[in-house]
């Protein structure tokens, strides 16, 4: 067979993405506290973008009508080079947004909205630093002590336990160790008990005799047989202290009711404030979905950059042009986002009805693709949108992608959530006899007694992701003091 050259044309389609398209698509997966930043700083970058005062509307002298607003005149924008059409061409018009107060970006956008829920707000919480210091101010009024103190204060983890040596702490405070131990046992007594320890068994054995009355018995298996106790050896422990099972157990309860963390409740300083995207009101029976658009300025392009266009060089107009197809790009990308974000929960709302109306039990298996074909969007699409952004709704507020759960089919053919079982295990679980409690077979053949077939395997899957023990460990796990 011969070789020979031949030339050919060929015809295709292709997606590029330009950095501008890449901008949109990034701003779809922006909650609303980064969509601000991002907007803040296009509008210190970009001198063409401009922020509309909705707040302070210019007003006219009493008696006379509003002058009707000049039409604005649309600057000669040259077309641009072939090389740029591939790169950078708008799929809009650019001249129809430019120096006129376009379109509102959304039909909500001048409704009233309430404020945002009182139990949402973060609480103004005291560090454990800070409630120790306080503590050590009463109880002293020696300046040793109190250097001493603060240093030991300093020296805790987040957990309340002292890593650092009493040694250490001496050298340091230039003081004898004694006195340090002095002030480490001041310390110790503070609230909560168990605080400043230097082991979790240390932290055990303060606890328990600050509590009276004291149980001698329970202070012998933590001070004697701490290594038995965690290794769960109780009739090892029994023998070794010549006592009933029954009631070596009772000093094991008493003991695992405390708390091996005393700073636990003091570590919420990095708690986030979560703001709401979307908000879901009911308004009689049907379900309102507003966007959350406080702190997103509205935008538009400002006018006084117009003569630049006509007025100046080569240099400076392509440096005009660039930044206005970037400022009106972001205009319309946060136009879009918000539309996108207000369908596609829409959509949510559509499905997941009856849990908006009964609650957690009733939520409905859902995929990205029955909304995507609900809404003519592609599931990337949906994905990204629902990423990072949080909606409140009747029931409490959750993250978007909370609604998108796989399910399993019951006998008349309905399918459940996987969230919906999951509280019904934990129910059942709640409410079992808690000296009798139920294994994983028996939680499956309830659930299928009401017509809900899984393995037991999925089951003990699903009672690990709520963090619910088995049945052997909860018969034995302590009640709540």
């Amino acid at each position: 067979m011969a070789l020979e050259a031949r030339l050919s044309q060929r015809l295709s389609q292709r997606v590029v993405m330009t950095p501008l398209l890449q901008q949109a698509i990034q701003l779809l997966q922006l909650s609303t506290l980064e969509l601000q930043e991002v907007v803040q700083k296009e509008l210190l970058e970009n001198p063409l973008l401009e922020e509309v005062n909705v707040e302070t509307p210019e007003t006219t002298p009493p008696g006379e009508p509003p002058a009707p607003a000049p039409a604005a005149e649309a600057p000669p924008v040259e077309p641009p080079r072939e090389s740029d059409r591939q790169t950078d061409d708008l799929p809009f018009d650019l001249t129809a947004v430019m120096f006129d107060d376009h379109e509102e970006r959304s039909l909500v956008a001048q409704e009233d909205r309430d404020d945002l829920p009182f139990e949402n707000m973060v609480r103004s919480s005291t560090s454990l630093t800070d409630h120790l210091d306080e503590q050590l101010r009463f109880a002293s009024e020696d300046p040793k002590v109190r250097l001493i103190g603060t240093e030991i204060i300093g020296n805790l983890d987040e957990d309340g336990y002292l890593r650092a040596e009493v040694a250490e702490i001496a050298q340091r405070c230039r003081v004898e160790a004694a006195e340090v131990d002095r002030a480490l046992t001041l310390i110790q007594g503070f609230d909560p008990a168990g605080v400043a320890a230097r082991s979790i068994q240390e932290c055990l054995l303060i606890q328990l005799r600050a509590d009276p009355p004291v149980d001698p018995l329970s202070v012998d298996i933590v001070e004697e047989h701490f290594e038995d106790l965690t290794r769960r050896r109780y009739p090892d422990i029994a023998r070794a202290l010549k006592q009933p099972l029954d009631r070596v157990m009772e000093s094991v309860e008493e003991i695992m009711g405390l708390e091996p963390k005393p700073g636990r409740r003091f570590g919420g300083n990095d708690s986030r404030y979560i703001v709401p995207d979307v908000v879901v009101h009911k308004m009689g029976t049907e379900y309102v979905v507003v966007l959350n658009e406080d702190g997103i300025p509205r935008l538009r392009v400002n006018a006084l950059y117009r003569s630049l266009l006509r007025n100046s060089g080569d240099e400076a107009k392509q440096y005009v042009e660039q930044k206005l197809r970037s400022a009106v790009w972001l205009i319309k990308s946060v136009d879009q986002r918000q539309r996108t974000l207000r369908k596609v929960t829409q959509s949510i709302v559509k499905f997941q009805r009856e849990f908006l109306d009964k609650g957690l039990a009733h939520l409905r298996p859902l995929s990205l693709r029955d909304v995507g074909e609900d809404i003519s969007m592609h599931e990337s699409t949906i994905s990204r949108v629902t990423t990072n952004k949080y909606v409140e709704t009747p029931q409490g507020l959750f993250e978007l992608k909370f609604f998108f759960h796989s399910g399993i089919a019951s006998d008349d053919g309905e399918m459940k959530s996987s969230v919906s079982v999951k509280k019904m295990i934990q129910d059942l679980l709640a409410s079992e006899d808690s000296t009798k409690p139920l294994s994983d077979q028996e939680v499956a053949q309830v659930l299928k007694s009401r017509g809900l077939v899984i393995a037991r395997r999925t089951v003990a899957k699903y009672r690990e992701e709520l963090g619910i023990l088995p049945s052997h460990q909860r018969r034995l796990a302590p009640r709540r003091r």
